[in-house]
């Protein structure tokens, strides 16, 4: 796919982020969860547990000066139903590290509203960020990959196949549409590329009830 053909379908990306962390995504960029261990020192171990193993809850990480940090859970991928999916001899342990390096941006904000409606979300406070995709991909086009399959989910009747090649660099990528935009490491400096960043919320009492997705309050732009 040629850049110009991936800004002119997809004009806007999105990501949810964790409610409250705004001020360091500001300061530090919008890191992926290898990066975040590296920027809180996390080493041996206890790296290898969270960057290389199934995470079945949230995980709150610390650093003396820094404030404290929260790793995504990954519920709807447990080891149970990646397995199957894998290709290429890829093992779970291999899936799971190779998802940590990189952040997901949503091309599609239906698919996000979707995401913010999961269960897991539903009815909590999260942050939406609204980015420029063309200055996103101007400034990280080594670091883009592009994805057809929500990555981070095994949970579907039949899941889609991943292995090596569920990620590829945007002129390799054969298809007009793509699921994810996916940049290695994360985005170091959010504000040259962020339209807008909304405390939102996806209200739902019980499944049959719509999707009721509302804005809470506007961190950015200031003004």
């Amino acid at each position: 796919m040629h850049m110009s053909r991936l800004v002119e379908n997809y004009p806007t990306s999105y990501h949810m982020a964790e409610d409250g962390s705004w001020p360091s995504i500001m300061n530090h960029g919008l890191l992926s969860t290898s990066a975040l261990l590296s920027l809180y020192g996390y080493q041996g171990q206890a790296r290898d547990k969270l960057e290389s193993e199934w995470r079945p809850n949230k995980v709150a990480i610390h650093r003396e000066g820094l404030p404290d940090a929260t790793l995504r859970d990954q519920k709807p991928m447990p080891p149970c139903t990646l397995a199957p999916t894998l290709t290429d001899d890829m093992s779970t342990r291999e899936w799971y590290k190779l998802i940590n390096s990189k952040v997901f941006f949503w091309l599609n904000w239906e698919d996000f509203e979707r995401f913010m409606d999961a269960r897991e979300y539903r009815n909590s406070p999260q942050l939406a960020i609204v980015v420029d995709t063309d200055k996103l991909v101007r400034r990280y086009s080594d670091k883009i990959t592009l994805s057809r399959i929500n990555s981070g989910s095994t949970m579907a009747d039949r899941p889609s196949p991943r292995g090596r090649g569920t990620f590829r660099s945007i002129s390799d990528y054969d298809s007009p549409f793509a699921e994810e935009l996916c940049v290695e490491e994360g985005v170091s400096s959010m504000l040259d590329v962020v339209i807008s960043v909304h405390r939102m919320i996806a209200i739902r009492k019980d499944y049959n009830a719509p999707r009721d997705v509302r804005p809470l309050e506007k961190l950015w732009p200031r003004t």
